[in-house]
């Protein structure tokens, strides 16, 4: 994958609809191979960029779900302690720093996503989901990672990765990202699909979605997204509404105006968002579908 088109191509294949944008966003990260930050909303597909790229390249994928309180242990690594302390218990009298020298090798070493993305030998697709959750000091420890590939471990020293991974950082914007993280990165900011192309992800991912009813769908959130919600919906939301609507055996949103409004509760995920949208607004949004 090189041109643009190319990677539009082999992505809407694997399922994934993208943009020229987000195209060409891709054809840079893997000419330049440098990390890819996606910020958007929750909900519009960051994370889905990252498993389709997997599956165009045939690798794996490995994803690090960031959360606050992140540490090291639980991103790059930790020392298998209980298989530590009975080596110790086997091996007691001997030389100390022969123990100590077999206790602190690769044996007793547990991967966790960082490592395990640089050690592969063919490049995985490295996903760090909602890299904005994490505090400001994981974040200055992702810095080495990102710019040499590369990770030190007191006890062995300095691990270079094998294979260079595809890196796929995504943020939902809680808060700000740090401008040294920003400078190792190659930056996309997904937004909500319009309506057309909403509709075309709708038929990738909903077996039985027509090209009319998906249409409909599409220009219907589009319509509840501008309303004052406190919880947009997104393409989740979107694909998730699309799905009842086609279980229920609905053609056209027009001849099933009940169904439309009570299956709302896909796309609308608060009290107050719910009793916003009333039959009235259905109603309105509705008629303006074509």
């Amino acid at each position: 994958m090189k041109t643009r088109d190319e990677i539009a191509h082999a992505l809407g294949a694997a399922g994934y609809v993208a943009d020229g944008e987000l195209a060409t966003a891709i054809s840079l990260m893997q000419l330049l191979r440098r990390p890819l930050l996606l910020e958007g909303e929750a909900g519009v597909g960051k994370t889905e960029v990252a498993k389709a790229l997997a599956t165009v390249h045939a690798t794996e994928l490995i994803r690090l779900q960031c959360y606050e309180g992140l540490d090291q242990s639980a991103a790059l690594y930790e020392w298998n302690y209980q298989r530590q302390l009975l080596s110790i218990q086997a091996h007691h009298g001997a030389d100390a720093d022969a123990v100590e020298d077999r206790i602190f090798s690769e044996k007793y070493l547990l991967e966790r996503p960082l490592l395990a993305a640089i050690r592969r030998d063919k490049a995985p697709v490295l996903l760090i989901d909602e890299v904005d959750r994490a505090d400001d000091e994981f974040e200055a420890f992702l810095l080495e990672l990102l710019s040499d590939f590369q990770i030190s471990i007191p006890e062995l020293g300095t691990i270079r990765a094998t294979s260079i991974p595809h890196v796929v950082l995504t943020s939902n914007g809680t808060r700000e990202l740090s401008d040294a993280l920003r400078r190792r990165c190659l930056y996309h900011y997904v937004d909500y699909p319009e309506a057309e192309r909403e509709a075309r992800i709708i038929m990738a991912r909903i077996d039985g979605a027509g090209a009319s009813l998906s249409l409909q769908i599409a220009r219907m959130v589009e319509g509840i997204r501008k309303e004052e919600l406190r919880k947009v919906p997104g393409v989740a939301e979107t694909l998730d509404w699309a799905a009842a609507l086609v279980g229920l055996d609905v053609k056209d949103l027009h001849d099933a105006p009940e169904t439309v409004y009570e299956t709302l509760m896909c796309l609308l995920k608060t009290q107050e968002d719910r009793a916003r949208v009333t039959r009235e607004v259905s109603e309105r949004l509705l008629g303006r579908v074509a």
